[in-house]
Formats: C-alpha cells, sequence, structure tokens
C-alpha cells in the first residue's frame, strides 16, 4: 500500500478570488508547497539545499487537474500526497485536496530531475530515489520513455 504525505492548508484571503473561493492557480502554488514539505518532512531532504547548492530542479512536466467542488475562504483542507511511480529521471505523483471528506482539487503530474545548472534531464540522484522509493514501496524506476522527457 502506497503511503501518502499529509498536510492541512488554511485557506486565506490570498488564495481567493473576489468571490471567496480559491483562485485555480492557487491550488498549484498550494501543491508546490506540499512537494517541498515532502522532501523536507518525510523524505529527509532539505529542499532548499537541493536547489540551492545541489543545482537539482525538479519542475513539473506534466500536468492534470480535476476540480470538483470550490473551497473558500477560512476552509482548511488537507493535501495528500502519493507516488504513483519512479522513473529513472522521473516522479509520477496524485495529489488530491479534501475538505471534510469531500474531495475539492486533484492533481496528476510528472515531475522531472534537472540540472539548475544547463536546464537538462538527469538521473534522480541516489539519495532522493532510494528516499521516494522507501516513501512508495513497490514502485519501480521503469517509467515509461515518455515521462522522462
Amino acid at each position: 500500500m502506497t503511503r501518502t504525505f499529509e498536510m492541512p492548508v488554511r485557506i486565506r484571503f490570498a488564495h481567493c478570488d473576489p468571490a471567496g473561493i480559491v483562485y485555480f492557480p492557487q491550488y498549484l502554488v498550494m501543491t508546490n508547497a506540499l512537494v517541498e514539505d515532502w522532501f523536507d518532512d518525510a523524505l529527509g531532504i532539505e529542499y532548499a539545499h537541493m536547489i540551492s547548492v545541489r543545482r537539482v530542479g525538479l519542475p513539473i512536466v506534466k500536468l492534470n487537474c480535476e476540480f470538483a467542488r470550490p473551497s473558500r475562504l477560512g476552509e482548511t483542507v488537507t493535501l495528500a500526497l502519493s507516488v504513483d511511480s519512479v522513473g529513472q529521471r522521473s516522479i509520477r505523483i496524485e495529489i488530491v485536496c479534501q475538505c471534510n471528506g469531500e474531495v475539492r482539487f486533484r492533481s496528476r503530474q510528472v515531475l522531472v530531475t534537472t540540472s539548475l545548472d544547463d536546464g537538462r534531464s538527469i538521473d534522480i540522484p541516489g539519495d532522493i530515489a532510494r528516499a521516494i522509493e522507501q516513501f512508495a514501496p513497490g514502485t519501480s524506476r521503469a517509467l515509461q520513455e515518455e515521462s522522462d522527457t
């Protein structure tokens, strides 16, 4: 069974449009923060160090989003991240946003490790791959080649 990493998020004024509901691009800001916290808190890999010192980036190269119900100012939602699979250079994740058991937003993403010095994709560094594989047992590093580009 795949483990999930969960993070509660209070919906703030800055997340919302004039109607008081989450403006859809803000979900991507929230999911990026979730990935950073997942690295720091669950994987034991300091995200800031990975970016600024190791110069390893993790951009989204494929994104699918579904918006089921609006989230509103003042609510607390829970974001849950799970790993679908791990490839040589990419990670497939799913993020589900819920409030009181109701799905509000779902995102499937493919993240690719890149060199921040030249912008090219690189193999997932060993320590990061091991941390991710421990988090999501049963995943394989055999994603289809189309995900690695």
